[in-house]
């Protein structure tokens, strides 16, 4: 609007007025949405190769990363606010006693998902973690069902359906509950809730959730160093450099996709969402040899097609909102 505008205003000034110096161009939606595509892809694969930086690792116990995880975040972030003139509402969000229990739920819900992901990873299960995050967004529909009265199309049930089947394959092949797989899927659709009903930014509603987990995380380092002492003081440098970096890891990946969602359609945002997960997968059976037997392969299998059948869904019914989006704005008088 602005574009076309300022466009007009040149034509007809131009034969009364000096020629101006050129000005800037301003991005168009298109290119808004490439650097939105870009910014969310690269958020989503940071996400995805973070299995790798996790694994370096191993010697260092989950708790011990989860607790340097929330410091180094925090120190990152508090900056981050500044920088991004967002204190106002980190503030406002303190403040807001309903908010504020929100989003201790929600501290209690992702650190407790983070710890079983990087458990899954020192214990070289990889492959249940990606298959978690496959089956997060089938899980998230059901809170919706659940939560917020939304209804299950077809294709949608036929999804989850799907979903269902492959988990209870790999229960009786297994002759137990995958529960890594259905942790992280459950407990990250319940944040995702929570954050979605909450009224909070992502980047103050995340420094607030660190905040949160902060106390606890700095009373267990002190309590580690006093007895059996932590892999930070006693650790090489290269050990002290990852346990740092823990904090740009969880951030620098949010910051991009919150950039991303707020350019790029829904389905777009929902087809990138399986990146993490593919590359997790990809890691652990081509680099970490992770084995597969037949009830993964099987599983697998039945999600994928649900998946599948899950975001054509998506993807029309959006196109189908837009087509009538159209026609209503076509037949708005002038």
């Amino acid at each position: 609007m602005g574009r076309a505008w300022k466009t007009d205003m040149t034509n007809t000034v131009s034969d009364a007025a000096p020629p101006q110096p050129p000005q800037p161009i301003v991005p168009g939606p298109s290119r808004e949405a490439l650097l939105g595509t870009i910014s969310a892809g690269t958020g989503y694969a940071l996400w995805g190769f973070s299995v790798i930086f996790y694994k370096q690792l191993m010697g260092v116990s989950p708790f011990e990363v989860l607790a340097h995880r929330s410091v180094w975040t925090v120190l990152l972030l508090v900056p981050a606010i500044w920088l991004l003139h967002r204190f106002g509402l980190f503030r406002a969000a303190v403040k807001d006693r309903k908010v504020l229990g929100a989003l201790a739920m929600t501290a209690a819900l992702i650190g407790s998902n983070w710890f079983v992901f990087i458990y899954s990873i020192n214990a070289s299960r990889v492959v249940e973690t990606s298959l978690g995050y496959y089956i997060n967004p089938l899980v998230s529909v059901l809170i919706g069902v659940l939560f917020l009265s939304e209804k299950l199309t077809r294709p949608q049930l036929a999804a989850v359906a799907l979903a269902a089947l492959g988990v209870a394959n790999m229960t009786y092949a297994l002759g137990t509950l995958p529960w890594i797989s259905l942790f992280l899927a459950f407990s990250f659709a319940a944040y995702g809730y929570l954050r979605k009903v909450t009224p909070v930014g992502p980047v103050e509603g995340l420094l607030v959730e660190m905040l949160v987990l902060l106390p606890a995380s700095l009373a267990y380092l002190f309590w580690l160093e006093g007895s059996a002492g932590t892999s930070f003081m006693a650790g090489d440098p290269w050990t002290v450099f990852l346990l740092v970096m823990t904090g740009p890891m969880t951030a620098v990946p949010l910051l991009l996709f919150t950039y991303g969602a707020q350019r790029i359609r829904l389905a777009t945002l929902g087809l990138m969402q399986y990146f993490a997960p593919t590359i997790q997968f990809l890691i652990a059976v081509q680099f970490y040899g992770e084995h597969l037997t037949q009830a993964h392969l099987v599983t697998f299998a039945l999600i994928w097609t649900g998946l599948a059948i899950f975001s054509f869904d998506t993807w029309r019914r959006e196109r189908e909102l837009r087509r009538l989006a159209r026609l209503g704005a076509a037949k708005e008088p002038l």
